[in-house]
């Protein structure tokens, strides 16, 4: 008698284990690229060796650089915008490559933000590409925080020295 209901049970735990759940869709939604801002062409005459295409007119026209959170490499809305406008920027100029360098603030190891850098630079090229910005255009590195431009130890500082700065390396006006 005992083993008729070992087994019944048995039977019931393998016929509940093996019940169908309904599927789940875990696969992440696609999203649609963001559309493309047209960069402002600044103002026409701004002073000696100003001219559109150059470094100075990309700077004004479309920003030079995105900024991070502490111990984050993920683009906030700002810097998503700041890159669209970049994006637009070099389609304008189709010939320009650049360099997108990941920096960090002075805290943590040198090999830590050395690492973060880096995530932070793939972060903005892939969002570039994502615009449709070549591959080939766009080249990364990472100086940790090897190349701070604010120098003093406060909040302010290290948030601004949180950053992903995007240079012209060639192919540009200058």
């Amino acid at each position: 008698m005992n083993i008729k209901l070992f087994a019944i049970a048995a039977l019931g735990a393998f016929a509940t284990a093996c019940a169908s759940t309904p599927p789940v869709d875990d696969t992440a939604p696609v999203r649609a690229p963001d559309p493309i801002v047209e960069p402002d062409p600044g103002p026409v005459d701004t002073g000696p060796g100003y001219e559109l295409g150059s470094t100075a007119h990309f700077v004004e026209a479309a920003g030079d650089r995105v900024f991070f959170g502490l111990d984050r490499h993920d683009l906030s809305d700002e810097a998503r915008a700041t890159l669209r406008r970049q994006a637009a920027w070099l389609a304008s100029y189709p010939d320009a490559r650049i360099l997108v360098a990941g920096n960090c603030d002075e805290r943590g190891t040198r090999e830590y933000n050395l690492a973060l850098g880096a995530r932070r630079a793939n972060a903005a090229r892939t969002y570039l590409i994502s615009q449709g910005v070549d591959p080939s255009r766009v080249s990364t590195t990472s100086y940790g925080k090897e190349r701070p431009t604010c120098m003093q130890s406060s909040e302010t500082c290290w948030a601004v020295n949180r950053n992903a700065a995007t240079t012209l390396v060639g192919g540009y006006t200058n």
